[in-house]
């Protein structure tokens, strides 16, 4: 997953970037509006934590541009404790949710996981699909009740493909979602972490939970619930 951070307290900055890669995020970052407000505009974003007390560009303007350019991705604001006036122009702007500062990290990742799985049709932490869960919170994943080890990107592109069941993913957008901005990105890497969770999840070949489209990228096709679509 890749957020995009917009915030000019550099310790805070900082703070919030260091938590979003320990949670296993990719993460952009601008210092001001100017720069924020390009990034939002044109950068590959699962989700953007923006500031509304911003520099140059207010917060409140990148989230109408962004929103105007035709960017879906949610957006998360932070604001001041006693700026209620500022929350609900924050969300009335296209925010779809705020967090007052100061926060606990726990409430930062716990609020960014819950409205990617909101974006994505899920209502809860554990994505159900066919045998398989996969807890977000816990960042475990069990089959027919058995646990299954992953790698950290093992991880990321299941639960990538999870949150986009049933769209077709490029390796090009999985690259982008899964690395920093200055990683190297080789497409045969993907290539190994589908081999790997296709081993695990489906050893014997028969679910085919993880469907290739020649030229076009992969499907995740195990059902959801009921309800959780």
């Amino acid at each position: 997953m890749r957020a995009l951070v917009i915030e000019d307290d550099a310790a805070l900055r900082e703070q919030i970037i260091e938590v979003m890669k320990g949670a296993g995020f990719a993460v952009d970052s601008a210092a001001n509006g100017i720069d924020g407000n390009f990034m939002a505009e044109e950068y590959s974003a699962d989700i953007a934590i923006i500031d509304l007390g911003l520099p140059e560009v207010p917060g409140l303007e990148i989230i109408r541009r962004a929103r105007e350019a035709g960017r879906s991705y949610p957006i998360l604001i932070l604001t001041a404790r006693d700026g209620w006036q500022s929350k609900v122009e924050g969300l009335e702007a296209g925010a779809d949710d705020y967090l007052v500062k100061p926060f606990h990290k726990e409430e930062l990742i716990a609020r960014v996981r819950a409205l990617l799985r909101r974006s994505g049709g899920w209502s809860q932490a554990k994505l159900t699909s066919g045998p398989l869960v996969l807890d977000t919170s816990a960042q475990t994943l069990t089959l027919s009740g058995h646990p299954v080890e992953l790698t950290s990107y093992e991880f990321r592109v299941l639960n990538y493909l999870l949150l986009h069941a049933g769209k077709v993913i490029s390796k090009s957008e999985l690259n982008e979602h899964l690395y920093a901005e200055d990683s190297e990105r080789d497409s045969n890497v993907i290539e190994v972490f589908i081999r790997r969770l296709r081993s695990k999840i489906d050893p014997d070949g028969t679910g085919n939970p993880i469907t290739t489209l020649r030229g076009a990228g992969y499907r995740w096709d195990w059902p959801r619930p009921e309800g959780d679509d």
